[in-house]
């Protein structure tokens, strides 16, 4: 969500900044991209799709995760000369290292996880185990290596919607962020991306 909200921002100040210097809106090339969709669509099969992930042995769940996040990591390198991909990938990177170490899912505090249910969810929270079919998994911070590297962070509630993030979540999105502003920059980005 933090992502989705980084990239319509930086649209839509890229598109404005490239207005405001009345420039087009410059495009650019970033190379392999369908190593995203091979990072997503495992994670797609074994999260979002509810035939598939309900069959998934759970030996499997963090297989899955730890090579996506490997993929995009790798995608994230062979594009670092474009403008925030070293923010991208140093996001993605916290983000690996801190799955890596806690069991190959995302760990979640418990009171964070009783932030995101509504209070008359019938779901049981057990720690050490995987929540529901999600990426995260119940760790006391204790118990959790790199906690603060996790999803350890909430929305204010002010913006009355629940959603636990991670630092390296920000990183992701301030680099997506970053690259969709540059390319409304009245100065040509290809002279940043030369090796």
């Amino acid at each position: 969500m933090i992502l989705l909200i980084a990239v319509a921002l930086g649209l839509t100040c890229g598109f404005l900044r490239a207005r405001f210097f009345n420039n087009p809106y410059q495009s650019v090339e970033v190379r392999y991209a369908w190593l995203v969709l091979a990072a997503y669509l495992p994670q797609f099969f074994a999260f979002y799709l509810p035939a598939t992930r309900s069959v998934l042995p759970s030996a499997w769940v963090p297989v899955v995760l730890v090579g996506s996040q490997l993929l995009l990591l790798l995608f994230a390198w062979l594009n670092r000369r474009l403008p925030g991909f070293w923010l991208l990938g140093l996001g993605l990177f916290a983000n690996l290292l801190v799955i890596s170490l806690n069991g190959g899912l995302m760990p979640l505090m418990p009171e964070n996880a009783a932030k995101l249910l509504p209070s008359d969810s019938p779901v049981v929270l057990k720690l050490g185990e995987r929540v529901g079919f999600g990426k995260d998994i119940l760790l006391e911070k204790a118990a959790t290596r790199l906690w603060f590297l996790g999803d350890a962070f909430m929305l204010p509630e002010v913006f009355r919607y629940p959603l636990a993030f991670s630092i390296g979540d920000i990183l992701i999105s301030v680099g997506a962020f970053w690259l969709l502003w540059k390319l409304g920059s009245p100065h040509h980005i290809t002279k940043e991306v030369s090796p």
